[in-house]
C-alpha cells in the first residue's frame, strides 16, 4: 500500500470534480475546491472520519470493496480505477467480459442528469447496478437482492412475484427472451463463465426454463414496447430505450412515455413523489 500516493491520488481526483459533476447540488458559500470529503464519502457510502483518515495518510488499508466505492464516487476512469487499486495494495478487477461493475464515468454523468425519469443500468446478466429514484419507484430497489438473485431473469424463474409489475399478455415473451439472452451471454463468455453457471443453476431449479432451452432460440427480443403494472398508477405503456458500455457490457435503460397520454402524466407525478 502506497499511502502517501494513495492520498494524493484521492485529494487530486476530489478536487478536480464539481459538484454537478457528480449530480450534487453546489450550494451557497462554496470555497472548497472541488468535493468535499463528506460529499465524496456520501457518495461512496462510508463515514466521513473513514475517508479522511485515507487522505491523511492514517487508519487502515481500505478493503477492495472499499476502495471500489471511492472510485465509483470519484467518476474514475477504468484506468484511473486500477491505479486507484494498486495504489491501496489491491490486483485490479478483470475489466469487461461482463464481469466488471465499475460504471464508466460518462455512463454515471448521463444517470446523473436523470433525476426525474425511470432509468437503471444493469449488466449483460441483468443485474441492476444503479437506480435513479423514479426507477426505484416503478421497478423496486434492486439493492436488496443479492446472489444470483441480482439477476432479474434469475427471477423470473424462480420467484413468481418478479412478474407481478409485468403486463400478463407480454410473461411468454420476455420468458423466451431472457432464455434467449442468456444463452447468447453464454455463447460469448463460455462454458466456466457466470452465465453458464447462472444457466445450470436455472436448470436445476426450473421446468419452465428447461422447457425453453430445449428450443434453443437466440435472437428473441422483447423490443422497445414496455406494459407495466404499478401497484398505485396503474397500467403503463412506455418505451424502453437502450444505451451500451460496450467495455462493461453494462446497458442504460431509460423509461419514457409520449408527451400528452395518460402514461406521461403518470411518470410525471411518479418523479414528483420521488424528488
Amino acid at each position: 500500500m502506497d499511502r502517501s500516493g494513495l492520498a494524493d491520488f484521492l485529494r487530486r481526483c476530489r478536487e478536480s470534480l464539481q459538484p454537478e459533476d457528480v449530480g450534487l447540488p453546489r450550494g451557497q458559500r462554496r470555497r472548497t475546491a472541488g468535493l468535499r470529503r463528506e460529499e465524496v464519502a456520501a457518495l461512496a457510502h462510508m463515514s466521513v472520519d473513514y475517508y479522511a483518515r485515507i487522505e491523511r495518510q492514517r487508519g487502515p488499508q481500505p478493503s477492495a470493496s472499499m476502495v471500489a466505492a471511492v472510485a465509483q464516487a470519484l467518476h474514475l476512469s477504468l484506468d484511473q480505477r486500477d491505479h486507484l487499486y494498486r495504489l491501496a495494495g489491491h490486483h485490479p478487477p478483470v475489466r469487461g467480459g461482463g464481469v466488471g461493475e465499475h460504471l464508466s464515468p460518462g455512463m454515471l454523468r448521463i444517470l446523473d442528469r436523470l433525476d426525474d425519469t425511470p432509468a437503471k443500468v444493469v449488466t449483460e446478466l441483468g443485474e441492476t447496478l444503479r437506480q435513479t429514484r423514479p426507477g426505484v419507484a416503478l421497478l423496486g430497489d434492486a439493492s436488496l437482492r443479492t446472489g444470483p438473485a441480482r439477476s432479474l431473469g434469475f427471477r423470473w424463474f424462480t420467484d413468481p412475484a418478479t412478474r407481478a409489475p409485468y403486463h400478463p399478455d407480454d410473461h411468454d415473451l420476455l420468458g423466451r427472451a431472457w432464455t434467449s439472452g442468456l444463452r447468447h451471454v453464454l455463447a460469448l463468455r463460455g462454458p466456466r463463465s457466470r452465465a453458464a453457471h447462472l444457466a445450470e443453476d436455472l436448470l436445476a431449479r426450473s421446468a419452465e426454463f428447461r422447457r425453453l432451452w430445449e428450443l434453443h432460440e437466440v435472437g428473441v427480443h422483447p423490443g422497445e414496447r414496455k406494459r407495466l403494472v404499478h401497484p398505485e398508477l396503474g397500467l403503463l405503456e412506455l418505451q424502453c430505450q437502450t444505451l451500451q458500455d460496450p467495455l462493461q457490457g453494462h446497458s442504460l435503460l431509460v423509461y419514457t412515455a409520449a408527451p400528452g397520454t395518460a402514461t406521461h402524466d403518470k411518470l410525471q407525478l411518479l418523479a414528483a413523489v420521488t424528488n
